[in-house]
């Protein structure tokens, strides 16, 4: 069994950046693939970025490539969402979801994958 919890986020201004964190208990963790989404007000929810069990392959979607950087330590069990030039559009709650049946893939999920194991979330605002 493995447990998720987000940190890291808060209040930034536009062109700032954050670090967020996804730490997992479990001694499996190495054995899942991890994606981080994000949920604004009143929209779905949204695929931003995943990566693989051994952090050798990753996967953006296009309104973060080459802002953000999803990495990974299983040592320290733990996924990491470095976010650079934040835009106001960027505000939102972050979750991390992981799961055995994403350890290889490094690219957006299915529709209607489900996930094995879901943080909790952390809010994201970042003002204009």
């Amino acid at each position: 069994q493995v447990q998720l919890v987000e940190s890291g986020g808060g209040l930034v201004q536009a062109g700032g950046s954050l670090r967020l964190s996804c730490a997992a208990s479990g001694r499996t963790f190495s054995r899942n693939g991890i994606d981080w989404f994000r949920q604004a007000p009143a929209k779905e929810r949204e695929f931003v970025a995943g990566i693989s069990w051994n952090g050798g392959s990753t996967y953006y979607a296009d309104s973060v490539k080459g802002r953000f950087t999803i990495s990974r330590d299983n040592a320290k069990n733990t996924v990491y969402l470095q976010m650079n030039s934040l835009k106001p559009e960027d505000t939102a709650v972050y979750y991390c979801a992981g799961s055995p049946g994403r350890k290889w893939v490094a690219g957006p999920p299915v529709a209607g994958y489900e996930y094995d194991y879901w943080g909790q979330g952390t809010q994201v605002t970042v003002s204009s």
